[in-house]
């Protein structure tokens, strides 16, 4: 029973922290589409508008999700492929450093969606 105890509090953990930290990121992506402002980076050639709204889902939308354990795997996903992305494609020629905090929340989410939300989340009740 204890050793589930840990493995619950570590999941929850793992969900929560990375989500919260990955929200400093796409809280100003909401804001600024909230703001009309649509100017973004294209890396994936989808224009504009699209690439902030796909941002958005990756970086706030989901890990409001994830934070809360709903949909947990499924809601991993866009935050993994946004990582991809950033680490892929718009840092493709940048040195590792540049790199690294995607590199980090892409491990985070990939272990989610492996691991599962954990007994402390919306799926498990």
């Amino acid at each position: 029973m204890k050793n589930t105890l840990f493995k619950d509090a570590g999941l929850a953990i793992l969900r929560i922290a990375p989500s919260a930290m990955l929200l400093t990121h796409g809280i100003p992506k909401f804001q600024k589409l909230l703001n009309g402002n649509l100017a973004f980076a294209d890396p994936i050639g989808l224009g504009e508008g699209p690439s902030l709204f796909l941002a958005i889902i990756g970086e706030f939308i989901c890990p409001i999700l994830l934070i809360i354990g709903y949909k947990t795997r499924w809601s991993a996903i866009p935050s993994v492929l946004t990582m991809l992305t950033i680490i892929f494609i718009v840092h493709q020629n940048d040195p590792f450093g540049k790199k690294e905090m995607a590199l980090l929340y892409l491990i985070f989410f990939l272990a989610i969606m492996l691991l599962g939300p954990g007994k402390y989340s919306f799926d498990r009740k």
